[in-house]
């Protein structure tokens, strides 16, 4: 029922920084927890942040602690992904999705790309060096 467009997405040059945002069409409080996740060619699909709708408890991959930020706009149903000190090795399509989870395994289930049944198309992102 909901769809979930991410927008933000570009080239940028090491060091930069991009804002990524992914907004729902319907507002829907069925799912509790938006997150992004990225995937390069070549490589294994990789948890990079999420937030929960309500409480605004954050989780981040290790490669992303300290860079970016995650953060969530209650009136325009919408997260966003701030991403500074962009190197090289960000380059992958991020995506943006949404899931239920119980508050006892946020702290474990955010990073688990199973537990989100709603995800969005993607958006490049490419950091040249």
């Amino acid at each position: 029922q909901v769809q979930l467009v991410e927008s933000g997405g570009g080239l940028v040059q090491a060091g930069g920084s991009l804002r990524l945002s992914c907004t729902a069409s319907v507002r829907t409080f069925a799912r509790n927890v938006m997150g992004w996740f990225r995937q390069a060619p070549g490589k294994e699909r990789e948890f990079v942040a999420a937030v929960s709708w309500t409480g605004g408890s954050t989780y981040y991959g290790d490669p992303m602690k300290g860079r970016f930020s995650i953060s969530r706009d209650n009136a325009k149903n919408s997260v966003y992904l701030q991403m500074n000190s962009l190197k090289p090795e960000d380059t992958a399509v991020y995506y943006c999705a949404a899931g239920v989870m119980s508050s006892s395994t946020l702290a474990t289930m955010t990073s688990d790309p199973v537990a989100y049944d709603y995800w969005g198309r993607g958006t490049q992102v490419t950091v040249s060096s």
